[in-house]
């Protein structure tokens, strides 16, 4: 009886094995190529085996990172100047700043879904009037070095201003006109601070990479036994250094001045 029992599952297994290696290919539709056909075309294997290949990497990378945030992407679609003419036509949808109105609560308790929508709405529809006096250009900064060596670099780094001509149909043409106007302390204060989130979003690793190059320019050898507080200071003043060097030295010694009785005495008097 067990002799019986064994030889039906060993029959059982050979039958299984039989049916594995019967099972038929996947039937290719016109135009489909299988792996092993040879592609005489140079610019077709190009196409195929490198061209679709990265498309496909990026697509996918593009899927993967913005998946987990389609709800705030949809919020930020909402408050491009592209959209504004839906919006003056058809007004917000029902659940649009939501997500944004969550992140935004955590700086400015006046961040609310209604004050977001309201003053969005406002701006939809003045904003073809308000962009006519935008300024046709703006100027960057930009960080140029001309040292391969990757020694002493804070010396051979060079900030260049360039200057970029607005759109005016995009996020920063946006930001840029409510600062040029003053229009972020009350006309458009939580709608500002929005645009002031959105932009400061890193979408790519490119502000990350420039944060850890300047922190290389920042503590070099020379300066390797930088306390923490003071290494977030010098950060801050090489990231900003247009900022920094806009000040009026009188008021940086006022200020210093006001910390200590001696540095009073020795500042002021």
């Amino acid at each position: 009886m067990a002799f019986w029992k064994n030889s039906r599952t060993v029959m059982l297994k050979l039958k299984l094995l039989c049916q594995r290696r019967e099972q038929k290919k996947k039937k290719r539709r016109p135009g489909d190529l299988a792996e092993d056909d040879l592609i005489a075309n140079a610019d077709k294997n190009y196409e195929i085996k490198i061209h679709n290949v990265i498309l496909d990497t990026v697509v996918e990378s593009i899927h993967h990172r913005y998946a987990a945030n389609t709800v705030l992407c949809a919020d930020v679609s909402c408050m491009d100047p592209k959209r504004f003419p839906e919006i003056r036509e058809k007004g917000l949808p029902n659940t649009a700043m939501k997500e944004l109105s969550k992140c935004l609560l955590k700086f400015d308790d006046r961040a609310t879904v209604e004050a977001l929508q309201a003053e969005l709405t406002s701006l939809a529809q003045h904003w073809e009037r308000l962009k006519q006096s935008l300024q046709e250009e703006y100027n960057t900064r930009a960080a140029t070095t001309s040292d391969d060596s990757g020694e002493d670099l804070d010396e051979s780094v060079e900030f260049v201003s360039t200057s970029c001509s607005t759109c005016k149909n995009c996020l920063v043409c946006c930001y840029l006109l409510l600062s040029q106007y003053n229009l972020l302390t009350d006309a458009y204060h939580i709608i500002g601070l929005g645009y002031k989130f959105i932009l400061t979003l890193s979408v790519s690793q490119v502000a990350c990479e420039r944060t850890f190059s300047t922190l290389k320019l920042v503590k070099n050898r020379l300066r390797t036994s930088l306390n923490q507080e003071n290494l977030e200071a010098f950060m801050l003043m090489a990231t900003e250094k247009e900022i920094l060097m806009a000040l009026d030295k009188d008021d940086i010694i006022e200020k210093m001045a006001e910390s200590s009785e001696l540095l009073r005495r020795l500042l002021v008097y």
